[in-house]
């Protein structure tokens, strides 16, 4: 079961320390998110009410994203997803990510092969 007040708190907290940590203008990350998302309502109330833990106002997917773009935090999708074991990874991250499934798989297999390998193969065949 999702406790939501403790993912609403943890979403709240991680988005108003990310714009303390870069100083970041609410002003201006409000303009932002509205122009991207072409919503000129959008404005720095809500957004306050986005990033408080006094209020229930929950962001939506996409105005997450779009603040997540706005402010440059990327790491914010970890913080939203990590309850469920999961982590975001970028660019090259994800490439090194595959390379080293794909070497265990490969270990894996070669286990298996040298176990394989170990017993004789008696090969019995009938001559007609």
């Amino acid at each position: 079961m999702l406790d939501v007040d403790r993912f609403r708190l943890r979403i709240k907290g991680a988005m108003s320390a990310a714009i303390t940590n870069r100083n970041l203008d609410r002003h201006a990350i409000a303009s932002d998110m509205a122009r991207a998302l072409n919503a000129p309502g959008l404005s720095k109330a809500m957004l306050d009410a986005y990033t408080s833990p006094a209020k229930d106002q929950d962001i939506t997917l996409v105005r997450f994203k779009a603040f997540a773009r706005a402010i440059d935090a990327p790491e914010l999708w970890d913080v939203a997803v990590s309850d469920d074991g999961l982590l975001v990874l970028r660019g090259d991250e994800a490439r090194l990510a595959e390379i080293a499934r794909l070497q265990q798989e490969q270990r894996a297999i070669g286990a298996k092969l040298k176990q394989l390998r170990s017993v004789p193969v008696n090969i019995s065949r009938e001559e007609r």
